[in-house]
């Protein structure tokens, strides 16, 4: 994986986050008695641009959620060492905001108290942070729900809040975990739209885990593709498509660079050094995309 590692965005920054020989080791008891180590995570190799959309798309049990939770400080690494700004995670940052499946609203917090919550932490003056919550609560649409509580919202609506509480802070990288998973496909597309609305504005390092292929092309500049057994990154792709994404789901080179993500996760290897670079650095540019179709 090293020949992927240094693989640059269409357009790079300087580099925030390093993984460099990652590893991720848990103890457990065998079947048989004794106990044995099973390796989640193993030799991940990669940098993240500062003001990149990087997504990570693999089979359930890869890890992608494991290297969130390894970027967030929530878990140790076992090997290795991640890194931000040049200095090594040691645990749980201000730096960091996360976003889950699950939306994690606070269900006695009004929608305003849940996206103060992180400038509560910060010992921000109420004042200002009623100006900032304002602020977010405008660019998510929810203006108008401040004062609704959690169960009188869709769940949409609900990981508006949780993406406006993780900005509010003003985090330099955004971990996202599968935020769109449990929506109808209708919302999902739309948040997708708003989500992209926000990162051109904010300029955000995101970091953004699915197991949807569309989705994955749809937001990134680059897609890391994972394999399980144990988890690895096999392959970094580019994704040249031009920005705003709006109608590009119809186009050839869209639906060639889905088919051959889905290959390389399939076939869950890497690509090998002898085959050409621009194999791996812009599918789209080997094979004329009007064979897509």
């Amino acid at each position: 994986m090293d020949h992927l590692t240094d693989l640059k965005p269409p357009v790079a920054g300087k580099i925030k986050i390093e993984f460099k020989d990652v590893r991720k080791v848990y103890r457990i008891k065998k079947e048989h008695g004794g106990c044995g180590d099973f390796v989640v995570l193993d030799n991940i190799n990669l940098n993240v641009y500062d003001g990149e959309f990087l997504t990570l798309v693999g089979p359930s049990g890869c890890g992608k959620s494991t290297i969130l939770d390894l970027l967030a400080g929530l878990i140790p690494n076992s090997g290795g060492a991640i890194l931000i700004d040049g200095r090594v995670i040691e645990g749980p940052a201000m730096d960091r905001g996360f976003v889950m499946q699950a939306y994690a609203l606070f269900p006695w917090l009004n929608v305003r108290a849940n996206v103060e919550f992180g400038l509560s932490i910060k010992k921000i003056p109420k004042k200002e942070r009623r100006a900032i919550s304002g602020h977010y609560l405008e660019m998510v649409g929810l203006t108008s729900f401040a004062n609704r509580y959690p169960h009188e919202l869709s769940g949409g609506m609900k990981q508006r809040v949780a993406i406006a509480r993780a900005l509010a802070f003003d985090p330099q990288v955004l971990l996202m975990d599968e935020p769109f998973a449990a929506l109808d496909a209708q919302t999902r597309e739309t948040l997708q739209d708003e989500l992209l609305g926000l990162w051109e504005k904010t300029q955000k390092t995101v970091v953004f885990v699915t197991h949807a292929i569309d989705e994955a092309v749809y937001l990134a500049d680059r897609i890391a593709v994972m394999a399980a057994g144990p988890g690895r990154i096999t392959d970094v792709v580019n994704i040249k498509l031009s920005r705003p994404r709006q109608g590009s789901r119809g186009s050839a080179e869209f639906g060639w660079l889905r088919h051959k993500i889905g290959q390389y996760l399939k076939s869950g290897k890497e690509i090998q050094e002898d085959q050409p670079r621009a194999v791996i650095t812009d599918v789209a540019e080997v094979i004329d995309a009007q064979a897509a179709l």
